[in-house]
């Protein structure tokens, strides 16, 4: 765990482990493309004209293809810390209109003050390694009355393989999740303006639970856990992983795994301080009308 309780990551494996899934990933996220499609949906309700958007764990680029078609007029970034699905995202949009492709890491934005509108990010930041100070960040980036839009996954999720594990080994075999409030008093605490969390419940099933397992490792989304042991996992404990899982078979003959979808969003802040005095542009309180 880090200082404020939140697990510490290993981001060069994270890296290392979406690298080598980008060619089949498109095929296996199907919830991930899910929230991406939800996130682009609460979009409909929000009136904002944005110039500049950023799209920070872009993957493949299939969100971004959405927002360079629902921004027509918008400058899009793609941000991913993965070479290989940048090198997919690159390929979106049209010859004259793509993407600008930036290959970084969300713990560290490579952008200037007050310089994106929309920040738009999918099941992305549960691999920041600080994310209260990403907030931070993000809250630097992102222009007066811009918005802050993502999705992340809660602690109960994956509790049935988590539980399956525990029964096997007290070894940390399952990525830990952050709650929606300690979210919600992250966006607080970095200064975002008027911030809103839900969660939903999403369930899929699977014949069984090597299914199950083959399919996270093909979306890279592994532990990554600096805590997690480095040795090789032998069949007998998959076999006894498998074996626990089978107490949660539904009547109807499958295995549920269970997802907690968090949604936040957030305001850049409207009142800037400088040299004393609370300042508020014109231009924003246009914009947000």
């Amino acid at each position: 765990m880090d200082e404020q309780g939140f697990q510490a990551l290993d981001k060069d494996k994270a890296r290392r482990s979406f690298s080598r899934a980008a060619p089949d990933y498109d095929a296996a996220a199907v919830l991930q493309h899910e929230m991406g499609r939800r996130m682009l949906a609460r979009l409909d309700y929000i009136r904002l004209e944005p110039r500049v958007i950023l799209d920070i764990g872009c993957g493949t680029g299939v969100a971004t293809e959405a927002l360079l078609k629902r921004y027509p007029k918008a400058e899009v970034l793609a941000l991913d810390f993965a070479l290989p699905m940048l090198e997919r995202t690159r390929k979106r949009g049209r010859w004259l209109r793509r993407p600008r492709c930036l290959c970084a890491d969300l713990d560290h934005l490579p952008l200037a003050d007050q310089s994106v509108d929309l920040i738009f990010a999918n099941a992305s930041l549960q691999w920041s390694t600080r994310p209260a100070q990403a907030f931070v960040d993000i809250a630097r980036v992102l222009s007066p009355g811009g918005l802050l839009m993502f999705s992340s996954f809660g602690p109960d999720t994956l509790q049935e393989l988590r539980a399956a594990w525990a029964a096997v080994d007290g070894t940390e075999h399952v990525h830990g999740f952050i709650d929606m409030h300690d979210y919600g008093d992250m966006l607080m605490a970095a200064g975002l303006a008027d911030p809103v969390m839900d969660a939903e419940r999403m369930t899929l099933t699977y014949t069984d639970a090597m299914q199950l397992m083959r399919e996270i490792k093909v979306i890279g989304a592994g532990n990554a856990s600096a805590q997690r042991s480095n040795g090789l996992v032998g069949r007998r404990r998959i076999a006894a992983v498998c074996e626990a899982y089978e107490q949660f078979r539904s009547p109807d003959g499958r295995l549920p795994v269970s997802y907690e979808v968090v949604h936040g969003h957030a305001w850049g802040a409207l009142q800037r301080q400088a040299d004393g005095e609370t300042r508020v542009s014109l231009d924003v309180l246009q914009r947000r009308k």
